[in-house]
Formats: C-alpha cells, structure tokens, sequence
C-alpha cells in the first residue's frame, strides 16, 4: 500500500529519475522546460555552491521566487547540500520578507534581479543574508548569477547524502490568525504524503503530467508539483500565478493527466469554462483539492460539467499536507473529506476534556503519525501548545460518521457563539452559496452588547447580478436554525483569502467600520 521505496533522500531521487528518464522533461513554466538529466546536474552544482559559500548543515536557503522552474531547483539544490529551503512569497512586502530571513537564519537568498534594489534598502534597517543570488546578472546587487552557478560545479566541494529525518524545508503558516509560524518539516515526512496517499490513493505515477496553479510557497504545492514528481517521476507544468484564463487555455491544449488546485480556482474554472463541458477536460484523469473545504455543490456540478472526478482531502502545513483523503470510485460521501491517510491517527475529542467524543458528535480533530512536523522554528512555547502527548491539535472541527470518513465543520477559533449556541461559518457559507447570484461569500462573528457574538455575510456577486440581504435570509431559514441567519449581509468586491484558499476573516472584521450594511 506505503509506497516506501518513494522515501529516500533527495539527492537519491535525483540521480535516480536522471538515469531512467535522462531526457523527459521534468518541469516547466510559460518560459521554460528542464529534463531529469539536466535536472540532477543543475541542482547538484547549484548545491556545491551553497557550500561553497558557507552554507552549514541545516543553514536556510531563502526561495523568494514567483512559480518557476529555477524555484525547483533551488528547493532541491538547498536539501541536496544538506541545508533547508525556506519558501517565501514573491509578492510579500518588505517586512514580511525581512521577518522569515531573520526568522529562519537565511544564510543564502535566491531571488529575480528586480529585487535587489529591496534587498539592498531592507539592509539598512533588517537583516538580509550577505551571500544573494539572481535570475539574472545584477551588478549593481553585489550578487551570483543564478545561471553561471547552476552549469559547472564549485571547485573541490564534494557533497554528503541528504538526511531525510532532518528539517529540510521552513514553510510558513498562512498567517490568518497571527504571527507567521515556521513550520519544519523533513524529506521523510513531505514524501510521505506521496508514499501514503498521492501515489497509492490517486495514482499518481510516471505516467503523468501535472499542471499546477498552486503557490510554491504553501505546503501543498510543495508536496504535489515539487516533490511528487521528482519521487514519482512524473512531470509538472506550473503556472506562474493562477489566471483562469490561462489555465482554460494549457486545459484547451491537451496533454494534462492531473489537475490539483484549491477549490476557489476550481470554482473559477466552473464558471468561465463551464461552456466547454467535458471537452475542457478531455485529457485529465483526475482533479483534487485541497486547503479549504470543498463545497459539495461546487463538487458535484463540476464533475457532472467536465466529466472528471473531484477528489478532495483534507490537509494542514503542520501535518505535512493530507491527513484525510477520499478515494476515486462511487463510495464517498457528499462534504466529506475522506479517510485518514495511511499511517496516520486521528482522533476527534472534546476540546475541554480531550476525551474522544462519540461518532457522529462534533469535537477538535487531533493527529500524529511520519508526517508531523519536528516543531515551530524558534518557538517551542507554541510548539508545547500545538503538540500535546504526540499528537497535534489541529484547532479544527470535525466530525466522523461509522465508517470512518471525516467530515470538517469549522475552526475552532471561527466558531461564532451566538446566545450560548454554536454557528459553524462553514455551514453558513455552504447555505448562502446555493444562491445563484452569489459568486463567492465568507461569514463572520462580530462582538453583540446582548448575544456575545452574531453572524455577518460577506458576498461576492456573479457580475451584473444584484441582491437583497433580506433575500439571502430568507434562503438562509428555509435550511438552517433561526440563530444561524446572519444579523447583516454585505456585499463586497473579493473575499480575501491567502494562496491556499483560506479566508482571511481578521480582514473581513476590519471592513465593518468601512462599509454601509446592504
């Protein structure tokens, strides 16, 4: 079942795929293309370098690239010399920026020339690691050329093996409810997502190509187009950033076996490609989704649309991606997010308590197994918070039918307590979006003098539709309890979410000062 021949260092994986598949490509982008061959050569001279200057078993390699294929190889160059990737967003600001190098100790940093302006004007008030590389030749940055480092090899550096039970890579949470956490993971917890679930469960293998719309820099990317076809040999196309009309287009053009996005990007897939029906997909296997919830609705209209599966699961950056996946086939269960990937444990108790609760009752969802993370970097006081007794708590909710399948109600720190009695946001937003004016929406608690809290809407329209808030709780008291109805509904622009999908509802609570009820 564990495909545990999948789970061995990179360097291993490299020179591995380079010698079964010297000339297939790899992975590529809207520029360019690199093959298992040129692949294992790019990333070990690259590796020899970081050595070169300076870079010590576990030092951090700093990735502040947009979705490429020099991302790629940067990631596995840095494990390969035995040091730790560190992805960061190529649209974060210059504090965000400066706050994961100083965070992660970045001893490298591999970036675009257009940033060596910032880099160079952070240093005047935040650390900035000394040794900078460029995708393209900067001069005036004081850096390397990424180019010239990737075709020949540092002069008499020889490399260890990778270990795969170390911190090799430092991802940082999104970020919704504070502080960003830098979650360390290792070789062998990443690929075990492949070993255990994307390999076995979905098939994923040699004979696919995957186009990905995922930001490098989130966990799911990292695991689905990074490393699975690397362990897999299979090949990747990753979009630079998720356009739907872009991936309509690469869709158009055939040749895709596998699709992975979050369900936001499928939902604007739905929309403006729904026309084209099964012939937009003809060539696709299988889609999956993961990094918030899926719909049911937005689930089942897609695949009666284009003809395809939609097989969600449920993942989290500390767990290493999946912790529960659905199976292709007919057994599965509308809304939920499947069965716990092999390996794993999972237990959903009262948060109280920590007792497990009886099936069908909601409780926190809690996890251990190979895929859990070593730790929070430089924060062992929210590390002893997260992981009590070997298992992780997960501040979701969650709740199990008979047999096993997961169904995930909500946060634990999004629940409203409206009067004393619970609204789950996630049970509203499903209900409101049945609406066919309604595009997108998020709820929210907002502080009450009497009730403690009550339930805002936030909805994002289909173009050219209009809406009355009356309207939207009248469908609201045809399926839900009367304290779940939201006290206001407003009608926004975009709900603000982070690359994985999630809503940033903190941004959302900000808007009530600003906005005039609807």
């Amino acid at each position: 079942m564990i495909q545990t021949d999948l789970i061995v260092p990179i360097a291993e994986l490299l020179e591995r795929q380079a010698q079964r598949f010297p000339d297939k490509v790899a992975y590529s982008d809207a520029r360019r293309s690199i093959t298992y061959g040129e692949l294992d050569k790019a990333t070990h001279n690259l590796a020899t370098h970081f050595r070169a200057f300076g870079l010590k078993d576990n030092g951090a390699v700093a990735i502040w690239l947009p979705n490429c294929v020099e991302w790629v190889i940067v990631c596995l160059a840095a494990v390969r010399a035995r040091g730790m990737a560190v992805p960061i967003s190529y649209d974060a600001t210059g504090s965000e920026v400066g706050y994961r190098l100083e965070d992660a100790g970045c001893a490298i940093v591999v970036t675009r020339e257009e940033r060596a302006p910032v880099l160079s004007e952070m240093a005047d008030s935040m650390y900035v690691p000394q040794t900078r590389i460029f995708l393209g030749t900067d001069q005036a940055g004081g850096g390397h050329d990424f180019d010239a480092l990737c075709a020949s090899p540092a002069p008499g550096v020889t490399l260890e093996p990778d270990d795969i039970d170390v911190c090799s890579y430092i991802v940082y949470t999104s970020g919704t409810t504070g502080r960003p956490k830098g979650v360390m993971l290792s070789s062998r917890a990443l690929l075990w997502a492949t070993a255990a679930c994307w390999a076995p469960i979905l098939g994923y293998g040699e004979h696919d190509r995957v186009l990905s719309p995922l930001p490098m820099f989130h966990v799911f990317s990292l695991t689905i187009a990074v490393l699975s076809p690397l362990a897999t040999g299979a090949s990747a196309h990753v979009m630079d950033r998720f356009s739907v009309h872009t991936a309509i287009d690469l869709l158009k053009s055939g040749g895709f076996t596998f699709v992975p996005a979050v369900p936001t990007m499928f939902h604007y897939i739905l929309l403006e490609g729904g026309k084209l029906g099964k012939e937009l997909f003809s060539g696709v296997r299988l889609c999956t989704s993961a990094g918030a919830i899926m719909p049911a609705s937005l689930s089942k209209e897609f695949e009666e649309t284009f003809g395809v599966e939609m097989i969600d699961g449920y993942g989290i950056t500390e767990m290493s991606t999946m912790v529960t996946m659905n199976w292709p086939g007919k057994y599965r269960f509308p809304g939920s997010c499947g069965l716990p990937v092999p390996g794993l444990a999972l237990r959903i108790v009262n948060p109280a308590t920590g007792i497990d609760v009886p099936f069908g009752d909601e409780g926190e969802l809690i996890a251990r197994g190979p895929t859990l993370m070593l730790g929070y970097n430089r924060n062992p006081e929210a590390t002893a918070q997260a992981i009590r007794d070997g298992w992780y708590h997960t501040g979701d909710l969650a709740r199990s039918d008979k047999h096993g399948f997961i169904t995930i109600t909500g946060r634990l720190k999004e629940i409203i307590i409206r009067g004393g009695q619970n609204i789950a946001p996630a049970e509203v937003e499903e209900t409101i979006v049945e609406i066919d004016e309604v595009m997108d929406c998020a709820v929210v608690g907002i502080p009450h003098d009497t009730l403690g809290e009550v339930a805002y809407a936030f909805i994002v329209l289909h173009e050219g539709k209009s809406l009355t808030a009356e309207t939207v709780k009248a469908h609201c008291a045809s399926s839900l309890s009367v304290y779940k109805i939201p006290e206001e509904v407003r009608i926004i622009e975009q709900i603000p979410r982070t690359g994985s999908g999630k809503i940033m509802r903190f941004k959302l609570r900000e808007l009530i000062d600003s906005q005039t009820p609807q």
